[in-house]
């Protein structure tokens, strides 16, 4: 899956380090980021060496490093040759930890964007030098970033499993079902709850699959395999999907992508149950 960096390690420990010539710079601009020529296939960051004495004056903020090379980030740089895309250019782009890198930068600097004034009080708010935090020097308020836990249900009855189609979303892929937890919520009773809210069913057997970073919408998600418990006549949440059904394996378009996480479970079923 994305967050799968071809054997490099991802470092996310924040440290208040200072660039250095090498390190490569992820600029923002208008939900954009800055791409040094390349194409789709080969993306690419510029280097600091490579920015105008006038950009390498503004305070880049360290974000991470992936194989031992450091990520800053910046923001409304210029430099020749480079143009600015947006997030979703990535979502079919290479190398791995190239589009990675991408993601979490968007992640993280909509968290510093989102964080410029005290929610509390309305002072402009700090970076702590310390850990990836902005805290109010009037107030006393620290915010961490944001990040939304989400489940995904792979809900299994006699040989197939089921499949949706958001309202609005792509009609040629199938989707399992999903959801954010709520306050005060287990993630074993959120995916009980949001697969009855949108299909009317009842599940059991929970088997907890894996986990992935969503850096798309500030979420880590968690996939389950359950089984269906009674009845499987479907009533789908009509606000939220187009449709939902059972299907077998031979009825699954999909091809492991390395991408996603429903993707992964979907080719995974096909697999086990083909």
């Amino acid at each position: 899956m994305i967050q799968d960096l071809n054997g490099k390690y991802f470092d996310n420990q924040y440290c208040d380090y200072e660039p250095r010539p090498e390190d490569k710079v992820i600029s923002l601009k208008d939900g954009c980021m800055v791409l040094s020529g390349g194409t789709r296939d080969e993306i690419i960051f510029p280097a600091v060496a490579e920015l105008s004495e006038a950009d390498r004056q503004q305070k880049m903020r360290y974000l991470f490093a992936i194989g031992g090379e450091r990520f800053f980030l910046a923001r409304d740089i210029e430099l020749p040759g480079c143009h600015y895309e947006k997030l979703q250019y990535l979502r079919h782009g290479g190398p791995k930890e190239a589009v990675y890198a991408g993601l979490v930068a968007m992640q993280i600097g909509r968290f510093y964007e989102a964080l410029q004034f005290c929610g509390r009080c309305g002072h402009p708010m700090e970076h702590s030098a310390r850990e990836r935090m902005m805290y109010c020097p009037k107030c006393h308020n620290e915010e961490y970033p944001k990040i939304c836990p989400c489940v995904i249900a792979g809900v299994i009855h006699d040989g197939k499993i089921l499949v949706s189609q958001y309202k609005g979303g792509a009609t040629d892929h199938y989707a399992l079902i999903a959801g954010f937890a709520e306050v005060g919520e287990t993630i074993e009773a959120c995916v009980a709850r949001e697969v009855f809210e949108e299909t009317h069913l009842h599940v059991k057997n929970l088997r907890y699959y894996k986990s992935q970073p969503w850096p798309f919408s500030d979420s880590l998600l968690f996939g389950f395999f359950c089984d269906l418990d009674g009845d499987d006549h479907i009533i789908i949440e009509e606000d939220e999907l187009a449709m939902a059904k059972w299907v077998s394996p031979e009825e699954i378009r999909e091809e492991n992508n390395d991408y996603s996480l429903t993707n992964e479970m979907l080719c995974r079923f096909k697999e086990d149950y083909g």
